[in-house]
């Protein structure tokens, strides 16, 4: 049947024997792998699917594998069966057999003509004959090699896409399951497109995730990152980038509906509290308007703060934030009532501050009085409330602060001077045993306010 040189030393029959028993169980793993391949899930689905890309692509090599597969262990089988008609002539295998059987199990006595690879369109084997060849000589061994090596990378083509189509897309389903219950509390908040941002968000959440379950399910393979330093077939993971980030998308959104969820249900009272801040602000502008006059009416020589107008523009914006709640929009209440907060507050500190300002001279005026009138009662104690000169001073300083308009400056020297005078007079004085009790009298040092 051949040349027995080129299959080496001729086999004996225990030799024979065990390269039988172990081709044997060789073709029975290899044809249960090749039926389970054939019967996968992930190639019936590959058969049936309206595949784009690189799946395309893998897919039309991967069939064409498949097919030399089965044309690879055919020729197997039939060198096998051979081998074992030879071997059962005889109990006791003569020279010829086993020369005859050493060629078959050992040399390369598989001979696929014309190329099947070609004729399979499956890639030429990773040594062996180029393209071009008439025909191809394989050993059963470097058969079975060949077989394993179009086993692997088919199989792998198949597991992937099964791993693919088995995570992504319910993935994807589940995702848009909760994006269309997100797009429905959206609309019932007015978060709508090209009104809100978040529902320009929603809408582009939309598009991506179409798109990526047409492209997950006709190119599976796009989207498979293959593990590091593996050469098993299906070793990686889906690749799940464009996924994650609409996912985090989604929840931003969520997010933002839920503070708009929440707009709604505080903007009565939220609303309610600014119009009581703004009118507060604004009686305490009409307070420090009616002060002012009655500084200028009263006080001279002193600058008196202009009093601004009410808030004017802050009522504007609470009625549109009132028309915002009565017609739902609650996207565009949420942030105007949060600058309208800020604002009020501003508003009434600013008022607070003006009437503080503008009230200033008549508290000067009030403090003044409050001197002079305890300056007069600790005189009194002392007993020197008629001493002319006191009395002098204080009917001047008393006529300054009590008429109107009051000078500041010059009722606030003749008060000084009533002081100065007193503590003269409480320093040069005895004590008046029945005008003081025990401690009264002694001269004092302080001649400021409130001594």
């Amino acid at each position: 049947m051949g040349d027995s040189e080129s299959a080496g030393p001729v086999l004996d029959r225990d030799e024979v024997d065990r390269a039988l028993a172990r081709l044997g169980a060789e073709h029975e793993a290899i044809e249960t792998s090749l039926l389970a391949l054939q019967d996968h899930a992930g190639r019936r689905l590959l058969e049936g699917a309206r595949l784009t890309g690189v799946t395309a692509e893998r897919w039309a090599a991967t069939e064409a594998a498949i097919t030399l597969l089965w044309t690879y262990f055919d020729a197997y089988t039939d060198a096998l069966r051979t081998a074992r008609d030879i071997r059962a002539r005889r109990r006791w295998s003569s020279r010829e057999d086993l020369v005859d059987l050493t060629h078959l199990l050992r040399g390369e006595c598989v001979t696929l003509a014309g190329s099947a690879a070609a004729v399979a369109g499956a890639p030429a084997p990773s040594a062996g004959a180029g393209s071009g060849v008439l025909s191809e000589r394989y050993s059963l061994a470097a058969l079975v090699d060949r077989m394993n090596e179009l086993y692997a990378s088919s199989l792998d083509t198949v597991v992937t896409a099964d791993a693919v189509w088995s995570a992504l897309p319910a993935r994807i389903d589940l995702l848009a399951a909760e994006l269309g219950r997100t797009r429905k509390l959206a609309h019932s908040v007015g978060v709508r497109p090209g009104e809100h941002p978040a529902g320009d968000d929603l809408e582009r959440i939309t598009r991506t995730l179409t798109r990526l379950r047409e492209q997950v399910v006709s190119d599976p393979l796009a989207f498979w990152t293959p593990a590091e330093g593996s050469s098993a077939p299906g070793g990686g993971r889906p690749d799940t980038t464009v996924y994650d980030r609409e996912a985090r998308a989604l929840e931003d959104v969520r997010r933002e509906i839920d503070a708009v969820l929440t707009v709604r249900q505080d903007a009565e009272k939220r609303i309610v509290r600014l119009r009581d801040v703004l009118s507060r602000a604004d009686r305490t502008l009409a307070e420090a308007r009616t002060a002012r006059g009655e500084v200028l009416a009263k006080i001279a020589a002193t600058e008196v703060p202009v009093v601004s107008g009410p808030p004017t523009a802050l009522q504007e914006q609470l009625s549109t934030a009132a028309e915002y709640r009565r017609h739902a929009q609650w996207h565009r209440l949420s942030p105007l009532l949060e600058s309208l907060e800020q604002k009020a507050e501003d508003e009434l500190l600013r008022a607070r501050e003006s009437l503080t300002a503008v009230t200033a001279p008549l508290a000067v005026r009030a403090e003044l009085r409050g001197r002079l009138d305890a300056y007069r009662a600790k005189v009194a104690r002392h007993g020197l409330a008629e001493d002319p000169l006191l009395v002098e001073r204080y009917e001047k300083a008393r006529r300054m602060l009590w008429s109107a308009p009051c000078d500041l400056r010059a009722a606030e020297q003749a008060v000084l001077r009533y002081q100065q005078a007193a503590a003269e007079l409480f320093a040069t004085v005895p004590r008046v045993p029945d005008q003081a009790g025990p401690g009264r009298g002694v001269p004092e040092d302080r001649t400021g306010p409130g001594a």
